[in-house]
């Protein structure tokens, strides 16, 4: 379906974003597309980074949302400024679908789309996550934290922490320890029906332990020793636009330096 409106979602941080969204307005009158609110746009186009998408998905839920990137790695805003223009063109034209991304939330009440954190925020410890999956135990980690990420969120946090990448279409979550302290302890990869409850347990008598809970990077719960959180798949789902000749494999490759070796 050919898009006739847009919601520009600017981050107004990048100095030139001003510019480049007077710049695309003008492109995109020219091809018969208006600027709207939010609630009225066929698209939501960010201007920015993935933060500023991410923002994006939270600030107007089931809204589809088109990243066009002037921040640094860019991968979730994948589209790079050479060809803001041509984006533009082709959602004129209709060359694109709508993915539909899961989020995943904490306690029922507090989704994101790229990973719920549980991790401690006071003591110079590890502390103990008891992890439960549909009421079975996993195991007890001894670690900083644990990470629950998306296939959106696996290449953000949990990649950094070690984790693997995760395809938007494999109906997966990966849980990813930070810092544990077991070797043999690695990042568990399970169907996103899964539902996680995790723990926090005493590590030594006398040595309290402050845990946070965090749904894309927002502090929105606090747990004491013995208490738990849920963590599983929400209902809600992010939309985003891939226009015509979006290739996972290829953006991956290219923003994570993918080229086959590094020895010379």
């Amino acid at each position: 379906m050919a898009v006739r409106s847009v919601h520009f979602r600017v981050n107004a941080e990048k100095p030139r974003a001003q510019a480049v969204r007077g710049m695309l307005a003008e492109a995109a009158a020219r091809v018969g597309i208006s600027e709207a609110p939010p609630g009225e746009a066929d698209v939501i186009v960010t201007l920015g980074g993935d933060g500023t998408l991410l923002r994006a998905v939270h600030e107007f839920p089931g809204s589809p949302v088109l990243g066009l990137n002037l921040g640094g790695l860019g991968y979730l805003a994948n589209v790079g400024e050479s060809e803001f223009e041509a984006a533009v063109a082709m959602l004129a034209e209709g060359r694109y679908k709508v993915s539909e991304r899961r989020l995943i939330e904490a306690d029922g009440r507090f989704p994101a789309l790229n990973d719920i954190v549980v991790t401690r925020e006071t003591g110079g410890h590890a502390a103990r996550f008891e992890l439960r999956a549909d009421g079975r135990l996993v195991t007890e980690y001894m670690a900083d934290g644990l990470i629950f990420a998306t296939p959106t969120g696996s290449t953000a946090y949990s990649l950094a922490a070690g984790g693997p990448v995760l395809m938007p279409d494999s109906g997966s979550f990966v849980v990813t320890p930070i810092n544990p302290h077991a070797l043999g302890v690695r990042p568990l990869v399970v169907s996103d029906e899964v539902r996680f409850e995790v723990t926090v347990r005493s590590r030594t008598a006398g040595n309290a332990m402050t845990v946070g809970v965090y749904a894309d990077g927002e502090n929105v719960a606090g747990l004491e020793e013995g208490r738990s959180a849920v963590v599983a798949r929400s209902e809600r789902t992010a939309r985003f636009v891939e226009l015509d000749g979006y290739d996972p494999y290829g953006v991956l490759a290219r923003k994570l330096g993918w080229s086959g070796s590094n020895v010379k």
